[in-house]
Order: structure tokens, then sequence, then C-alpha cells
């Protein structure tokens, strides 16, 4: 998949691809069939860096709703020629999840074609399991037999079956399937289910990896042999280090540590980081000034996870450096310095900006840091990140950031943030927009009332009204 081109922010299509709450605000005013186009657009180009992680399918299926949109585009979508070509679940993915929320609210149209994309579409594990938390068991049961089709009978199609039975997300169509009369669906649903089953406990009983009574010595070259096919392995290794490794072994590490092959030497890093051993500080910071990429990276996350006060006294130090180090240091302060850190942490923050821009990966800890230390003085850099940034997540947390840190947010950005993609951001917005606004009050109402919105949003709602009468 392609990284999204993702418009201005200033614009109808940047916001509603950002998920920004603005983006519902606008294309309400704009004409509605500007509006409708960008919305389509969204909807059949996955704006999301991560799609597995960031919300956008209740928020644009709100907005289908508050448009009166129809579905044609996403039908014309989901059955083009393309969907036999490309079946990549990241095609079709957000189309799906939208018309999963909009049969949730009664659109008979959504149902339907989440019904007849799941009897004949390349994404059908999908639709049928938005299918099986809105459909009813009449409409799951005709779908039995499209979908078992997709299985010929014989060793493959059997195996294939068990795989789909097994990894489905949602059991609840195939357990109704396993109670169908007919021999070539009942009996073949549960075939595969107990053949999942076995499946599972095979996998169980030939486990890989280290086994107890393993060496120091056999566990680096495990690692290596990860890191030869590409698979960083150093992580576990290091776990399994802490169980075999004794007071003995320590010379042994040590040096793999200092000048090791990569697997070990990442290896090493985390294992002695993780144990606080005296020489981690020394050995981590000469990993970063001699080792290859891997081992920065390994040295650079083993310090992250260091929790103790030579840790800490180390990234003061450590902060000004213009390296992957010295950018390790701004987030170790982020998250554990104190008061004191402030400065730096604000520097950390407006370097990172200015250095790779609002998308940084290194903002969010940043970002969070900024909020947890009350730096007023970060605000505009805050704002700035939250206007900008592509990530929904990101811009969560800079919506909480500026809660503790800018006294014109709850008049401001946590107005929008009612309508913002993300329920933790709504959740937010709900704990401190100012009611002085209609918008506000109407919203919240809203929000109260939605069945498909999250517990903790409906939850901070209420403690709004409870608390300042809201009705």
């Amino acid at each position: 998949m392609f990284d999204p081109v993702i418009a201005p922010s200033g614009t109808l299509l940047g916001l509603l691809q950002r998920g920004r709450g603005d983006g519902t605000l606008h294309a309400l005013t704009a004409p509605r069939p500007e509006a409708l186009a960008a919305l389509n657009h969204c909807v059949l180009h996955d704006p999301r860096h991560d799609w597995q992680v960031e919300n956008r399918s209740l928020y644009y299926a709100r907005l289908y709703l508050d448009l009166g949109g129809d579905l044609d585009a996403v039908e014309a979508h989901l059955f083009d020629p393309e969907d036999t070509l490309d079946t990549e679940e990241c095609r079709t993915g957000l189309a799906l999840a939208v018309l999963g929320h909009l049969a949730s609210y009664g659109r008979r149209d959504a149902l339907d074609l989440l019904r007849r994309y799941a009897a004949g579409g390349a994404s059908w594990a999908w639709a049928l399991d938005e299918l099986a938390l809105r459909d009813d068991d009449a409409g799951l049961r005709a779908l039995a037999q499209p979908v078992l089709a997709r299985f010929p009978a014989g060793p493959e199609g059997d195996a294939a079956l068990a795989t789909a039975v097994r990894d489905a997300f949602e059991p609840r169509p195939w357990r109704l399937w396993a109670e169908d009369p007919r021999e070539a669906i009942g009996a073949r649903v549960r075939a595969a289910q107990e053949t999942g089953c076995f499946d599972r406990w095979q996998r169980q009983m030939r486990p890989s990896g280290p086994r107890p009574g393993w060496s120091v010595r056999a566990v680096f070259e495990w690692a290596q042999q990860g890191m030869e096919r590409g698979a960083a392995l150093h992580v576990p290794a290091a776990r399994c280090l802490a169980a075999v490794a004794g007071p003995e072994d320590r010379p042994e590490i040590v040096r793999a540590a200092r000048d090791g092959d990569d697997g070990a030497r990442c290896t090493a890093l985390r294992y002695l980081a993780d144990s606080d051993d005296a020489e981690a500080l020394e050995l981590i910071e000469g990993a970063v000034i001699t080792g290859t990429a891997a081992a920065v990276e390994a040295a650079v996350d083993a310090f992250e996870r260091m929790r103790s006060v030579a840790a800490v006294d180390r990234a003061r130090g450590w902060a000004r450096r213009p390296d992957p180090l010295g950018a390790a240091a701004g987030r170790m302060l982020a998250c554990r310095g104190g008061t004191r850190d402030r400065d730096l942490v604000l520097g950390a923050l407006r370097e990172a900006v200015r250095g790779e821009g609002p998308d940084a990966p290194t903002l969010w800890t940043l970002v969070d840091g900024a909020g947890r230390l009350g730096i007023v003085c970060a605000a505009p850099v805050l704002r700035h990140v939250y206007r900008e940034t592509a990530s929904s997540h990101l811009r969560g947390r800079a919506a909480r950031a500026l809660a503790a840190t800018d006294p014109s947010f709850a008049a401001g950005f946590a107005v929008e943030c009612l309508w913002d993609c993300e329920e933790t951001t709504r959740e937010v917005a709900a704990r401190h927009a100012e009611t002085g606004d209609n918008r506000v009050v109407d919203r919240l109402r809203r929000l109260a009332a939605d069945p498909a919105e999250e517990a903790e949003v409906q939850t901070a709602v209420r403690s709004r009204i409870g608390t300042e009468g809201t009705p």
C-alpha cells in the first residue's frame, strides 16, 4: 500500500482526511456536492498512515448520515473489477467498516451492500465480520452457501476453510452455519472447526526458539540467525538471557555489548539495560557511536526503557546531542523528568518539529511530556502539531497536552474535538469544552444518545450534564 497523499490542513479534503472535528463542521456548511465528493474520496482512498489503529469509519459514517449521502460511489468501488486483482484488505476495509456503522444506524442500503459483497467480494471475511455484529440470523444463514462455495471440496479447499474458520474475528456466522442441517454446510463447518482446534493444539505442542538449558552463546547465536534472515529477535533473546545467564556470564555479555555481532550486541545491550548494569549507559553510548544502524536502534530503545535515577541524570547531559541518543534523552525526560527538565523537553519538542515535521514519531512522547510537565510555553508548538499532523492519534495527544497547558483550549480546539474521529479525543473534549457555545450543548446531547458512541465518551458527557446542568 502506498502512503496516502494528504491535502493541506486548511482545505475541506485535508480536514476530512485527518479526521478533525472541523472537517465535519466545514462539510455541513459547504455546498453538498463538494462535501460528498470530499467524503467519498476519503472513504475510497483510505487516508490513514496506519489503517489498523487509526479510527475513521464512525466519523465518516456519521457524516454520511448528516449529509444524507447515497452509497453509489462506495458500491462502484467495492464491485470494481480491480477487486479481483487487488485483494488487499486496505483497499476496501475502510469502506466496509463505514457500511457496518451505517447498517447499525438503520441504513438498509448499507446492509444490502455488505451482504452482496460478503457473497461475492474479495475481502468477504471483513464484510462477514461487519455483518456478524449487525445482521440477523436469517441474513447470516443466507450467506452460508455462497461463502462455502469459495472453498471447493477436497483437501486444499477443506484446509483453506479450516484456516478461515480458525482466523475469523467474529465467530457468530460460523456457529450458525455449524447448526445447519444440510450435510454440505453444517457437517463441513463442524469439521473445519475441529481441524482449527487441532491446529492450535499442534502449534502449542511444537514451540520454536530457545529451550531451558540453552547457554548464553546459544541465545546469542539464535538472535544472530534471526538478524540474518531479517527478523529482529534481540528482545525475546534478552528475556531468554535473563533466564539462563548467571553472574559468571557477565563478562561474556559485556564483551558482546561492546563489540559483538549485531544479534549478540543488541541482545546484550537490552539485557544489561533491563538489569540496570553498572556499565549499561557507557555501553549504550559506545554502541551509538560505533555500532551499525541496528545496534544504534537497539541501544536507543534499551536506554529509553531504563528507569534508574542514573539514567535520568545521564539523559540531562545527553539531551542536547544532535544524534539519536540525544533525541532519546529528550523523550526520557518527557516521560520521567521533573519540572527542572521543562526547558530541555521544550527544546526537544521544538527541534523535532523543525527538523522532522508534525508527523515525526518522536513527537508522540514529547507531546505527552509537554502536557505532563505543564509546559505552558509549548502551547504554540502543540497547536501547530494539532493542526498539521496527519495522525489522528498524535492529534489526540496534542489535544490532551493543550488541555493541560493552553487556557484557550476549552473555548477553542476542545469544541471541534467533540466531532473528532478518535474516541479518546472526543472524551477529552467532553470533559473540557465550554458549554457556553450552543454547538457544544447540542453535540453533548447527541453523543449521550448515540448508541454507537464509546462508553468512555458517554461517561465524560454525563459527568458534564450532572455537574453543569447541561440539558
